[in-house]
C-alpha cells in the first residue's frame, strides 16, 4: 500500500508539472495599469560601502540588488586579471509616483586603487520627467595602447547618484550586473578603426501586426523579431522588449501611441523610448510628445554590431560593441492619466532586424555576447529569459513526448484508480470468499 501511495504522489507531482507548462504563455503580462519592476529572482542583496575600503566584492556572471539614497555615493570591488575585459551596469528604479527633475540620474565608473577612471558612463532624466528605470554601464578594457586600469587587481565600482532638492527623496533601488567579455580569437588582428558611415534608411518591418506584452524589466523583457508588435501602456507604466541582434546585423525600431478620444490636451514628452546593449549599457532614447492624434518616434539609425565599433567616440556608436539581446524600454508618463485616464492607450512598436549574421570574433563560449538559435527562438515565439527558464525546467515533461490533454487525462485516469482502491474491501484468505486458491488466475489489480 506504501507503494501505491507513492506512485500517487509521483502522478500529481506530474500532472502539477504539466499544469505548470499549460500555463506558461508566450508572456503574459497585464496591460491594465503600471507594475513594479521585476527584479531578477536571482539578485543576490548587497549593501554598497561609503568608502572603498569596506565594499563587497561582485562575481562575474551574477545579479546583485542595492539601493542608492539622495546625493549618496557607493562603492563596490571588483578582482581583475590582466586580460579580461570586463563590465558591470547599474538599473536605477526610483519610487512610483515620486518626482524626479531633469538632470537627476546616475553615474557608473570603474577605476582603479590610485581613482584613475578605467571608464564611466551617466544615465539622466531629460525633457522626460518623470519616474522610470534607467540603465547604465562602465568597463574595464584592456588596451594595449593605455597604461591606465591593465594590470590585474583590485578595481572600484563606484555609482554616484545626482539629484535636485525638488525630487522626491527616497532611496532608488538597484539592480547590479557584472559581465566578463569573451578573448578574442586574435586580439591583435582585430580592427581598431570605428566605421564612419552605414545604412540609415529605415527599412520597412513586415506586413501584419501581431499582440504581444512587454514585460516589467530587463530580466524578464518579452522577445521580439522583425515585425509590428501592438500592446498597451498605462500611465507611468514601463514596458521591456528585447531583440536579437547578431554580429553585421543592424537594428531599427519606433514606437507609436494610437488615437484617444478623451482629450486632445498636449503632453510636450508623453512616450519615452530607450535602447540598451546585452551589457545593459544605454545606447540611444528618444520621446514623443501627444496629444490625443496617432503620433510615433524612432531611434537614430545605428550602426551594425561590430566589434571595433568600441573605438568609437560616440557612445551610441561604441555601445554598438557586441551581439546578443538588445533591450527597448517604452514609458508613458504619469501625466497622461489626469487627461486621458487611467487605461492603457494603444502601443505599437515597429522592430526591423537587416543583413546577415557574421561570424563571431571570440575564440571561445559567446555568452551573452552572441545570438544563438534558440535565441531566435524565442524571440519568434515572444518567450522572455524568465519564462525560457521556466519552460526549461520541464523539459523531461516534454522529452515524454506527451500532449498536455493527453496526460492531464491520463492523470484524472490515475486519480480515479487511486480512489477506488482506496474504496475496495482488505483482501481475504486464498480460497474463501470465491477468491482463486493458489495457482488461480490472478487478480486484476
Amino acid at each position: 500500500m506504501n507503494r501505491q501511495r507513492n506512485r500517487g504522489r509521483v502522478t500529481l507531482a506530474t500532472i502539477a508539472a504539466v499544469c505548470a507548462v499549460a500555463a506558461l504563455p508566450g508572456q503574459a503580462h497585464a496591460a491594465d495599469g503600471p507594475a513594479a519592476y521585476t527584479f531578477d529572482p536571482a539578485a543576490v542583496s548587497v549593501r554598497g560601502a561609503e568608502t572603498n575600503a569596506d565594499a563587497a566584492e561582485l562575481k562575474p556572471g551574477s545579479v546583485y540588488k542595492s539601493s542608492v539614497k539622495h546625493g549618496q555615493k557607493l562603492y563596490y570591488r571588483l578582482e581583475l586579471d590582466d586580460r579580461t575585459d570586463a563590465y558591470v551596469s547599474a538599473v536605477a528604479v526610483p519610487k512610483a509616483g515620486g518626482k524626479v527633475a531633469y538632470g537627476d540620474g546616475i553615474t557608473i565608473s570603474i577605476r582603479d586603487l590610485d581613482d584613475n577612471r578605467c571608464s564611466s558612463e551617466d544615465v539622466v532624466f531629460e525633457a522626460a520627467e518623470f519616474p522610470r528605470p534607467i540603465a547604465a554601464y562602465a568597463h574595464r578594457t584592456v588596451d594595449k595602447d593605455s597604461t591606465t586600469c591593465e594590470a590585474g587587481g583590485t578595481y572600484n565600482v563606484l555609482i554616484e547618484r545626482q539629484s535636485k532638492a525638488t525630487s522626491s527623496p527616497d532611496a532608488w533601488d538597484l539592480e547590479l550586473r557584472y559581465e566578463n567579455e569573451p578573448a578574442p580569437k586574435d586580439k591583435g588582428s582585430m580592427p581598431t578603426e570605428a566605421p564612419k558611415d552605414w545604412t540609415s534608411a529605415s527599412p520597412v518591418p513586415p506586413a501584419g501586426k501581431q499582440k504581444r506584452s512587454g514585460g516589467s524589466s530587463f530580466h524578464d523583457a518579452t522577445g521580439l523579431e522583425s515585425g509590428e508588435w501592438v500592446d498597451g501602456i498605462a500611465p507611468g507604466q514601463t514596458r521591456f522588449y528585447r531583440v536579437p541582434v547578431d554580429w553585421g546585423q543592424q537594428v531599427f525600431a519606433t514606437a507609436a501611441l494610437s488615437n484617444s478620444s478623451k482629450s486632445t490636451e498636449y503632453l510636450g514628452n508623453a512616450l519615452a523610448l530607450a535602447l540598451h546593449n546585452p551589457a545593459l549599457g544605454h545606447v540611444d532614447n528618444a520621446t514623443l510628445a501627444y496629444s490625443g492624434a496617432p503620433n510615433s518616434v524612432s531611434l537614430d539609425p545605428l550602426p551594425p554590431v561590430a566589434y571595433e565599433n568600441r573605438y568609437a567616440s560616440a557612445a551610441d556608436v561604441s555601445a554598438m560593441r557586441f551581439a546578443g539581446w538588445y533591450y527597448l524600454s517604452v514609458t508613458l508618463s504619469p501625466a497622461a492619466a489626469e487627461h486621458y485616464g487611467d487605461e492603457a492607450i494603444g502601443l505599437t512598436l515597429k522592430v526591423k532586424v537587416v543583413n546577415d549574421s557574421k561570424s563571431s570574433p571570440y575564440r571561445g563560449d559567446a555568452g551573452i555576447f552572441g545570438v544563438t538559435d534558440e535565441d531566435r527562438d524565442m524571440a519568434k515565439s515572444g518567450l522572455g529569459a524568465d519564462a525560457a527558464g521556466r519552460s526549461g525546467t520541464m523539459k523531461t515533461v516534454a522529452a515524454a513526448g506527451i500532449g498536455t490533454g493527453s496526460v492531464l487525462v491520463l492523470g484524472l485516469g490515475a486519480w480515479t484508480l487511486l480512489a477506488r482502491r482506496r474504496t475496495l474491501p482488505a483482501a481475504v484468505p486464498p480460497g474463501a470468499g470465491g477468491q482463486p486458491p493458489p495457482g488461480g488466475p490472478p487478480q486484476a489489480w
